[in-house]
């Protein structure tokens, strides 16, 4: 009998050895995605690492496991923003550019997984409030680091609001403000060519809203007028 040249179950070629974890994770966020977590079996999931089911069980112990590390995954590389520099000329161009790249990145990488998280809520009950606390914490953090240099040209009272012990507040209602309803527009079906095409509109209003709220609320913060940096009342 002639010999055939597939790899065996659980010993990938040495191109594919290394990185075991991530070849598992990989596989079982494509099955999961196909099939869903109930018709996703640890056997399938160890024939498309390709990955023995003992060295599965060696990284994560079942399934649920296996799902709740594929969602947290995803939430990590959607909210790492390292490197990321928002781009133009005025406040409102950058914060323009902020809210196109989170709006775009759950568009691009993680609607369907989403999906998924809601058809097993039911399942995993405190899955999805952790991880949506966890992508909420992520983003305000990621989103505050750029405020300040973003929003370098607007009213003193603003900045020294968002300069402030709210700056992660003030970053979280820019996350909620801009990418919630674009969400949920998504996921109650509306179609992603429609949505991406109202974007640079839908950016323009919200942002200039939330530059007029952060203007506001500093004024308010502010006890006596004091001096701005530039020396203005």
């Amino acid at each position: 009998m002639a010999k055939t040249n597939e790899p065996k179950l659980g010993r990938p070629p040495k191109d594919l050895a290394g990185k075991v974890r991530e070849r598992i994770l990989d596989a079982a966020e494509q099955l999961f995605l196909e099939r869903g977590f109930r018709s996703t079996s640890i056997d399938e999931i160890a024939e498309r690492a390709p990955a023995s089911k003992p060295t599965i069980y060696a990284h994560f112990p079942g399934k649920e496991a296996l799902f709740t590390a594929v969602v947290g995954r995803a939430i990590a590389e959607l909210t790492d923003f390292e490197g990321f520099v928002p781009q133009g000329r005025s406040t409102e161009d950058k914060l323009a550019a902020l809210g196109t790249e989170v709006v775009e990145r759950f568009f691009a990488d993680t609607l369907d997984l989403i999906r998924a998280m809601i058809a097993e809520a039911q399942r995993f009950p405190g899955l999805s409030r952790d991880l949506h606390d966890a992508a909420q914490r992520r983003v305000a953090t990621a989103v505050s680091e750029f405020l300040d240099d973003a929003t370098h040209a607007t009213a003193c009272a603003a900045k020294a609001r968002l300069n402030g012990s709210h700056k992660l507040a003030i970053a979280q209602l820019f996350v909620d403000i801009i990418l919630l309803p674009m969400l949920m527009r998504s996921l109650l079906g509306a179609e992603l060519k429609d949505l991406k095409r109202e974007l640079p509109s839908f950016l323009d209003e919200r942002v200039r809203f939330f530059l007029a709220a952060c203007e506001s609320l500093g004024a308010q913060e502010r006890p006596e007028r004091l001096p701005c940096p530039d020396g203005s009342m």
